[in-house]
């Protein structure tokens, strides 16, 4: 990041303290994490990556668990 690019970031922290910097185009679109939720890391049965879920949405037998990606390719 340049000098100018620090700068103007310093400035709008400075008018907004709550600016977090830009976050892409899709960054309205993408849902927000909240800090509250709990994550657990498990490992797909389908494609055995880890991936750190949302533990309220678990099964409750971790050992089924098959991520999002590998859903939507069995659909």
């Amino acid at each position: 990041m340049g000098r100018k690019d620090r700068e103007r970031f310093q400035r709008l922290r400075e008018s907004n303290p709550g600016y977090v910097g830009y976050r892409g185009p899709d960054a309205l679109t993408m849902p927000v994490r909240s800090s509250e939720s709990e994550t657990e890391t498990v490992i797909c049965v389908v494609c055995q990556r880890k991936r750190n879920v949302v533990s309220d949405s678990l099964p409750e037998d971790v050992s089924t668990f098959v991520c999002l990606r590998c859903q939507e390719n069995l659909t």
